[in-house]
């Protein structure tokens, strides 16, 4: 080895320094010699051993090292432990996103120890002892389960039970003894839940608590997909008694105490196969020419009291779950279908925004208060837009006046920086037997809009009045807020790099630029090949609403005070809104901000969760409607790009699948991360994000919920 300079020679010791605490935390109970570290280190040069010898007497000096025997070392200084959320793939290994790294920590399939996908775990980095590439870690405790109930599917080895999960990122099986099948038999779709797993070597041992049906039957699959998230198949004895035990009497005492609205105009606006209706329109036209326009939501806290079994359960679920088949209650039909429901023809006690507004969309006056309504009509929202739209009809004047105001409120609205995201959803008409027919999209119409100023109208209103300070210095009351941040600048700019190729520009100098140039793409994407790609990048490119006590305001909405109060029967922040403003107009002490913050985390993370569910419903009835089109060629647009593959949507039912790269002919093709494509080795043939190309559908996997496709 050539002489060392002093500086090259002392950064040679701190790099080696570092080698040696990587070896050590990563093996912290290893009690080793001088020579068996150089072995590990794969050190075999005279001069670089002298430098090791010379860097454990260092970190001895510094307490890191401990030399209990002679000639033997231990580590004795801190161990570097972080906590993060494990993401699995196929393959086995895992990545731990986790703060400030720039990437997700890597942990080899050897080292996940006993965490599944989604699992709080505590890890340890292993570094990089060559000096460069990807920092990896390995798990050393799990601190919270992500679910400790799973669906799968019963199979019989040997003589013994085995539960395979449906989760393609759960590796393991689980064993299952035989008194614990609770009725299950081989082939059946059930939910295990994890017992224990002491034994690496083996598999975990769990029990059946559910048995959902024959994997394919439609029920058995919405069940195993509520599961896999973690969601409750029923409700609670205790719950279920608590319901039946509430009165649907409506007192003339608690009359007394509200504002009546039973003689005024009032009715309700929602999809044409909504069961539970929690918000409703009244109309009325004032003496001075402005009109009075009430938004009035059921008054679910008035049933669901604080502490019971009730308000618990609707607290863990957070949400109400809408798969492509059913709906899944927050709270029990007796109360989400009846008695919270504002359904026509019914008194109902309701929680209120009423706002006297002339006809230029000018609020004059708000009143937040309890009330009690009757309303005359149930409209659908098909029967609303036939009515707009022919002029003529069951309250054709009241509902054209609300419109206008709509229209006016909503054009300020995106002139104050609100983006108008409208992208078409998919839904599939269904048979008798719950199997999907067609396919169709849901388009927002004047109807849709009508309604959602005025929810928007009202929880704007609700937040301002607890958030806003009368004056300076002033505290404001704890409250639970819908915020949504500011974009991240790196997603602006990935997402303006890919536009720039369709021949769009945008400016995303000032939030303000920001809101007005995606809303000005929007407007010229419409009806063409590219807006369902760049409509779902725009959304990609924001960051996720959430509910929090602090108040950052909603970007997205352009409004620095805004809450979620106008649906309490699927939404428990709503509830939580209510509670808190009823109290506040009555004078109430500010509620315990930490209490209120933890409420709002746990019902942000089940929201995803609900979304997430939601998604593999989806997934699910494509890959049934597609079963149909096996051997058929659809033309497709460029949805996603991975390094397995790229994701296809079809285009003329937005059912999404995948073309491997293995199975693309003619050309060895790699992922290029950087521009979003794929390219032949070869060729240099590119498929990227957003072009159009033809497929054929290979086969529609129910097992993996998977649609396969290839090139044409």
């Amino acid at each position: 080895m050539s002489k060392q300079t002093p500086k090259k020679l002392a950064k040679q010791v701190k790099k080696l320094e570092g080698r040696v605490a990587s070896y050590f935390k990563e093996n912290p109970k290893s009690l080793i010699n001088y020579k068996q570290l150089a072995a590990r280190l794969e050190i075999d040069d005279a001069v670089e051993r002298q430098i090791l010898a010379a860097v454990l007497e260092s970190l001895i000096k510094q307490g890191l090292v401990d030399e209990p025997h002679h000639g033997k070392f231990l580590w004795k200084g801190p161990l570097e432990e972080i906590q993060g959320i494990i993401s699995f793939n196929r393959s086995g290994n895992a990545f731990v996103e986790t703060a400030g790294f720039s990437k997700d920590i890597m942990i080899p399939e050897q080292f996940t120890w006993k965490a599944l996908d989604g699992d709080l775990v505590s890890l340890r980095l292993l570094g990089n002892r060559k000096g460069s590439g990807r920092v990896k870690g390995k798990v050393i405790e799990v601190i919270e389960r992500a679910r400790e109930t799973f669906p799968a599917v019963i199979f019989k080895n040997e003589g013994r039970f085995y539960a395979l999960p449906d989760n393609h990122k759960i590796s393991i099986d689980f064993f299952i003894p035989s008194d614990k099948m609770n009725g299950a038999k081989e082939g059946e779709k059930v939910v295990v839940k994890l017992v224990e797993w002491e034994n690496m070597r083996l598999s975990p041992v769990a029990h059946v608590t559910d048995v959902l049906g024959m994997p394919g039957d439609m029920k058995a699959e919405g069940d195993a997909i509520l599961a896999q998230f973690g969601f409750p198949l029923k409700f609670p004895s205790d719950v279920e008694k608590e319901c039946d035990a509430i009165s649907h009497n409506i007192t003339e005492g608690e009359v007394a105490k509200r504002r009546d609205f039973r003689k005024t105009l009032t009715f309700t606006i929602d999809p044409a196969d909504a069961k539970d209706f929690d918000d409703a329109i009244s109309f009325q036209k004032l003496e001075n020419g402005n009109y009075e326009i009430g938004v009035h939501i059921a008054d679910v806290t008035h049933y669901v009291r604080e502490g019971s079994a009730l308000e618990k359960e609707a607290q863990n679920r957070a949400t109400s779950i809408y798969l492509v088949d059913r709906v899944i209650p927050m709270l029990p039909e007796i109360l989400s279908n009846q008695l919270c429901s504002l359904r026509p023809k019914e008194e109902k006690l309701t929680f209120s925004c009423v706002f006297e507004i002339d006809d230029k969309a000018k609020i004059h006056n708000t009143w937040i208060g309890k009330t009690v309504i009757y309303s005359d009509h149930r409209f659908a929202y098909e029967d609303v837009q036939e009515i707009l739209e022919k002029n003529s009809g069951l309250y054709q004047n009241e509902l054209k006046a609300i419109n206008n105001i709509a229209k006016i409120l909503r054009t300020d609205r995106l002139k104050s920086g609100s983006i108008a995201f409208e992208k078409a959803e998919v839904r599939f008409r269904l048979s008798d037997d719950k199997k999907p027919v067609d396919v169709f999209f849901k388009v927002q119409k004047d109807a849709h809009k009508l309604i959602e100023e005025f929810m928007l109208l009202a929880n704007k209103a609700v937040a301002l009045k607890v958030g806003k300070k009368e004056r300076s210095g002033d505290h404001a009351k704890t409250f639970v807020y819908r915020i949504h941040d500011m974009p991240d600048p790196t997603k602006l700019k990935d997402f303006s790099d890919f536009i720039k190729r369709f021949g769009y520009s945008v400016d995303f100098n000032t939030p303000q630029n920001i809101a007005n140039s995606i809303n000005d793409l929007l407007s010229k994407i419409k009806g063409k090949p590219e807006q369902n790609i760049i409509e779902m990048l725009a959304i990609r490119s924001m960051a996720k609403a959430e509910y929090s006590t602090n108040n950052i305001g909603h970007f997205g909405l352009a409004f620095p005070f805004y809450s979620h109060f106008t649906s309490p029967i699927r939404r428990y922040p709503d509830m939580m809104a209510h509670r808190m403003l009823f109290s506040y107009l009555n004078d109430g002490k500010s509620e315990n901000i930490d209490v209120i913050d933890k409420l709002c985390k746990h019902s942000s993370l089940m929201e995803r969760k609900a979304s997430e569910a939601e998604r593999e419903s989806t997934k699910l009835y494509q890959v049934i409607y597609m079963q149909d089109s096996v051997g058929e060629i659809f033309d497709g647009v460029v949805s996603g790009v991975t390094e397995w593959g790229m994701f296809v949507e079809i285009t003329s039912n937005k059912c999404e699948g995948l073309v491997r790269l293995r199975d693309i002919d003619g050309d060895y093709f790699i992922y290029d991360q950087k521009n979003m494509s794929i390219v032949g080795q070869r060729t240099r043939k590119a498929y990227a994000l957003g072009d159009k190309i033809q497929i054929i559908v290979v086969a529609a996997d129910l097992e993996s919920r998977r649609i396969d496709l290839k090139l044409v």
